[in-house]
């Protein structure tokens, strides 16, 4: 929603808003824009009388400014309705849709394109480093978008993605995820169905090969022409010896993927076809972030973006705040801040940093705080994807509907106190330690509160 007001105001509106408990980096963006926005919701946000009131899916029948909305017949409309009218029409729609991956996707595929001399239009749930915001008008026929597959509104509850109607799309991975909404992994997939019948015959689709869940949503029926993709899970594999034979796994992928840590970075070797293709350096770390590079080069080049131009912008590429940043390094310890909040990603990124940083400490800091972590879903896949830490520490919030010390069997210290976190884990740190923070909210200030303890007693 801060991306979409971000934009109403380039686009000459005057806007206003409305949230509980902002934080960075969306509410420093929305000062620097101008926009106003108002904590909590009431009815005197609406004067003067607005033109039209752009309601976000986070909003529910019971809310005060919904309300009155409502009872005073007020212009409204979801955020993605207004973006398909007024920003999406008769733009080439880029669109990054999958479980895991989206932000960090979107933003690469945006900064390929703007280097190659495109000037697209992007928007992103989160703020792309390269560029220093989460969404851009853009001026050029292109426009990038990070295709939700959370409900649109209270009143439509589609998708977010079938309102983008996207002539390249990527689809990186399919899971079960958003509890609070979804029944079960069938209700996502048919929505992820309605998203692949708006993608027209001339159009592209980058799908992961090495997906399951993906190769089942292909078969109820695509209409567009496919390019696959898969991160190599064979180590070794190296562009400098002769092409072997693929194994029965990797079958039906046109391109494959290897990440090899080298330093604070990573080298992909790439093969077509089982030969191979090109190497590139990426600052991106991860087998599971070599994948979405893959998948960024490939819808550049269906937007006319040569391989070699996109591998030149990949090594310029700085990442998006919040995708396992180092926001400081206070007494030769080096703090992470993460967003992950799914199992799968909180794997990947910690089987990130520890191919990095070998045998050195590696802690893991978690809020279980997206809705469907509150409810437990994953509980029981919590332990395995936590496993290359060496120390653990779960923040147990009041609305938590499952004990994360049960689930976890003593692996992890459990405390209901960020401060209580903060002290243990400025007493457990030491020089040439990593700390990955992992939380899709502001954790109670954690970050900087340890911050501060580390620097102290550095």
């Amino acid at each position: 929603m801060g991306g979409i007001a971000a934009l109403a105001k380039a686009a000459g509106h005057t806007v206003t808003g409305s949230d509980s408990g902002i934080y960075p980096p969306m509410s420093d963006e929305l000062e620097r824009l101008g926009i106003e926005v108002y904590e909590g919701w009431s009815s005197s946000q609406f004067s003067p009388r607005p033109d039209i009131v752009i309601i976000g899916n986070a909003m529910s029948r019971g809310n005060e400014a919904v309300e009155f909305v409502l009872n005073e017949g007020l212009d409204y409309e979801s955020g993605p309705a207004w973006l398909a009218h007024h920003v999406l029409r008769e733009r080439w729609v880029l669109a990054v849709a999958g479980t895991h991956g989206k932000t960090t996707t979107t933003s690469l595929l945006a900064w390929i394109l703007d280097y190659a001399g495109l000037e697209p239009g992007f928007l992103i749930g989160g703020v792309a480093e390269n560029f220093g915001l989460t969404a851009r008008f853009g001026g050029a026929p292109f426009f990038v978008i990070e295709a939700d597959e959370y409900d649109t509104a209270f009143f439509d509850k589609r998708s977010k993605f079938v309102h983008y109607r996207p002539r390249t799309l990527i689809l990186n991975n399919l899971e079960f995820d958003h509890a609070d909404i979804f029944a079960d992994l069938d209700a996502i997939e048919w929505q992820f169905h309605q998203l692949l019948r708006t993608v027209p015959a001339n159009g592209r689709i980058v799908v992961n090969a090495g997906d399951r869940n993906l190769a089942r949503l292909r078969a109820r029926g695509c209409w567009t022409p496919v390019e696959t993709f898969r991160q190599s899970d064979q180590p070794g594999w190296s562009v400098a010896t002769e092409p072997q034979p693929l194994p029965e796994r990797h079958k039906g992928a046109e391109w494959q993927v290897e990440a090899v840590a080298a330093e604070a970075a990573s080298r992909l070797e790439v093969r077509h076809g089982g030969s191979p293709a090109f190497t590139a350096l990426s600052p991106l770390l991860g087998q599971h972030n070599a994948a979405n590079a893959l998948a960024a080069l490939l819808a550049a080049r269906h937007a006319g973006v040569p391989l070699e131009q996109g591998i030149e912008a990949l090594t310029r590429f700085t990442s998006v705040k919040r995708r396992l940043e180092v926001i400081g390094q206070p007494g030769g310890i080096t703090v992470y801040d993460d967003f992950a909040h799914h199992p799968t990603a909180i794997r990947a990124t910690l089987q990130a940093v520890r191919a990095m940083i070998g045998d050195s400490r590696l802690a893991a800091v978690l809020e279980p705080r997206s809705n469907t972590m509150q409810m437990g879903v994953h509980a029981s896949e919590l332990a395995d994807s936590l496993v290359d830490a060496d120390g653990v520490w779960v923040f147990r919030a009041d609305s938590l509907q499952w004990e994360p010390g049960e689930a976890l069997a003593g692996d992890a210290r459990v405390l209901g106190d960020v401060d209580a976190i903060v002290a243990e884990l400025a007493a457990w740190l030491r020089r040439g330690d990593h700390v990955v923070i992992m939380s899709n909210g502001g954790f109670g200030g954690l970050h900087r509160k340890l911050l501060a303890a580390l620097s102290q007693q550095a």
